[in-house]
C-alpha cells in the first residue's frame, strides 16, 4: 500500500529572523506519521515550505519514512492552495494521512480540500485506526463526547488528532546518517492569505415572533410576566383603599416591617 503524509511546516515567530527552536510540525502531523508507519512499509512524506523545513523531512526520514519530498513554497496560502498543490503529488497514492491541525492556523481543512482535488474518500479527525483491517476501521469524535465507527476503502484521505499516537524516536545512526540528506524540492505556490476585517462581536439575532394582542400583553410576553400560572389578581378600589391594599400586599412580600407601614 503506497501510503503519503502531509506535513505543513510552521515557523511560529514571524516578526523576527526564523529561530529554529520556535519553528517545526505539529503533533498532529507527527501523529499521522506514526500512522502511517504502523499502516504501510512504503511511506512518504511531503512537506509544503521554505528551504529550512528540510530538517524536519529528515527527522522524517530517520524515524522511518521511505522518502521525503519538500514542495517550495510559502506558508501563508490559503488551505485550498496549499490542497491543491499537495494532490498534485498525490495522484498514485492509496492513502494520504495529515494531522487534523498546523502550529498556525490550526483549521483542519487541508485534508478535506486533498480529498476533494482527488475525489476519494475522506475521514476527519480521527482518534483511533485499526492497523489491519479491510477495510481501514477507524473511530471518529464527534460532539458531546460521542464517537464514530467507520470502515473507510482505500483510496482515501484520514487526518488524526495529535493524541493518537507518539512518532517513535529515531535510532541514532540514522538520525546521524539523514543529516546530510539532500532532501528534493519541486516549485510551489507562493503568495499570502488576503487580508481580512476585524469588526467588533455582535452577536447572533434571534427570530422573535410578530407581536399580537394589545399593549398590555405585548408588555407581558417581553417582560415573561403576567401569564401561565401567574397570581396575578385584578381588583377595583377607591383610592384610599387602593393604597392601603398595596401596602398589605407589599408587607407580606417581606418589603415592608410594621413600622413603615
Amino acid at each position: 500500500m503506497k501510503t503519503a503524509v502531509c506535513w505543513k511546516w510552521v515557523s511560529l515567530d514571524r516578526e523576527h529572523e526564523l529561530d529554529e527552536r520556535w519553528a517545526g510540525v505539529s503533533p498532529a502531523d507527527e501523529a499521522a506519521l506514526e500512522i502511517a508507519l504502523t499502516l504501510a512499509d512504503d511511506v512518504t512524506v511531503f512537506c509544503l515550505g521554505p528551504r529550512e523545513a528540510d530538517d524536519v523531512l529528515r527527522d522524517a526520514l530517520a524515524a522511518g519514512a521511505t522518502a521525503a519530498m519538500r514542495i517550495d513554497a510559502s506558508t501563508e496560502l490559503e488551505s485550498r492552495t496549499v490542497a491543491a498543490a499537495l494532490a498534485e503529488r498525490l495522484r498514485d497514492v492509496d492513502l494520504v494521512v495529515c494531522g487534523d491541525y498546523s502550529l498556525d492556523r490550526g483549521t483542519g481543512s487541508v485534508p478535506a480540500f486533498i480529498a476533494a482535488e482527488l475525489r476519494i474518500a475522506q475521514a476527519l479527525g480521527l482518534v483511533e485506526i485499526e492497523a489491519g483491517s479491510v477495510p481501514l476501521r477507524v473511530v471518529r469524535r464527534l460532539d458531546g463526547g460521542r464517537r464514530e465507527l467507520l470502515d473507510v476503502s482505500l483510496p482515501a484521505v484520514l487526518s488524526v488528532e495529535g493524541s493518537v499516537a507518539n512518532l517513535r524516536r529515531a535510532p541514532l545512526a540514522a538520525s546521524l546518517a539523514t543529516r546530510s540528506t539532500t532532501v528534493p524540492s519541486v516549485p510551489g505556490p507562493h503568495g499570502r492569505l488576503p487580508d481580512t476585517e476585524v469588526h467588533p462581536y455582535r452577536p447572533r439575532p434571534r427570530t422573535l415572533p410578530a407581536p399580537s394582542g394589545d399593549s398590555l400583553s405585548r408588555v407581558r410576553d417581553i417582560l415573561n410576566v403576567g401569564g401561565g400560572d401567574s397570581h396575578a389578581e385584578t381588583v377595583t378600589l377607591e383610592p384610599a383603599a387602593a393604597a392601603r391594599r398595596l401596602l398589605d400586599q407589599l408587607g407580606e412580600w417581606g418589603y415592608l416591617d410594621g413600622s413603615s407601614r
